[in-house]
């Protein structure tokens, strides 16, 4: 059955972002209003004032709540950080450096009630005219089409850090360090259905990006190769069950356990469907 959310929690891994994590935040509470749980900052070993910056704004704030690694850890990292100290059913994720735009949390939600409740295990954004430089938009092409190539999850851009997905579902995934790239495929490995939704994104206002082309290139050839091993060599039991009745973590249900290729949904229809 479709489903319903009435509260979600949002996780946002930062690093040194003190120029654009505080204007990021305060959106986002304004634009979810209620809808917004819970926002949980993760820190990953920022050397500028992004904590000190955002404890003078919104320390009072019973909402937020701020994770700091003493170390840089990477943006995998910061996320589990997040998602474990997380407390909603339903998680979404953007980057901290303000170019995703938090109302597009609201496109992912409603690709999700358009689809299994059962099934759904994660809504992945996908960017539509992306505010990047020209040579960084190329190579994230690049390696999109390899990456589905090699693993055929059918998503165009996974790197996209706006990401609607179930809590215990993510938490059982193996973990490895820049999985946020390959969370589509992962989710798939376990038999949950992916939905991609087209979001907008904005130019970035401070900071620098943490990633060049060369590094994100090299590191992403071992993370791939990687990836197809766990995949090739995946064994999801059907309906597994407790027999003394304690629940187990989630699990996608027994129907789906095939694995799934994403859903894309066609831009025009999404943008008529906003509008609507």
């Amino acid at each position: 059955m479709p489903v319903n959310i009435d509260s979600i929690s949002i996780v946002i891994p930062c690093h040194n972002e003190g120029g654009a994590i505080n204007a990021l935040v305060a959106e986002t509470f304004a634009t979810l209003g209620p809808l917004c749980g819970e926002v949980l900052v993760v820190d990953d070993g920022s050397t500028d004032a992004t904590a000190q910056n955002l404890l003078r704004e919104f320390g009072a704030e019973p909402r937020f709540h701020l994770i700091r690694h003493r170390r840089c850890w990477g943006q995998s990292s910061a996320v589990r950080s997040g998602v474990r100290a997380a407390t909603g059913t339903w998680i979404a994720t953007m980057d901290g450096d303000g170019q995703n735009p938090p109302d597009q949390i609201l496109q992912l939600i409603r690709r999700l009630a358009e689809g299994n409740d059962d099934a759904v295990g994660l809504v992945q954004g996908q960017r539509r005219d992306r505010q990047d430089a020209g040579n960084r938009k190329l190579a994230s092409q690049v390696a999109n089409r390899i990456r589905n190539l090699c693993l055929g999850d059918n998503v165009s851009d996974s790197g996209c850090g706006l990401k609607l997905f179930r809590r215990d579902a993510w938490l059982a995934l193996p973990f490895f360090d820049h999985i946020h790239r390959f969370t589509p495929a992962m989710m798939q490995r376990e038999g949950w259905l992916v939905l991609v939704a087209p979001v907008t994104h904005r130019p970035r206002v401070a900071g620098v990006s943490k990633y060049s082309n060369w590094r994100r290139g090299m590191v992403g050839i071992v993370d791939l190769v990687g990836a197809a091993w766990l995949i090739r060599r995946t064994g999801v039991p059907s309906a597994p069950e407790r027999l003394d009745g304690a629940p187990l973590l989630a699990s996608a249900p027994e129907s789906m356990m095939a694995r799934h290729t994403a859903q894309p949904l066609d831009l025009l229809d999404a943008t008529e469907r906003a509008a609507s």
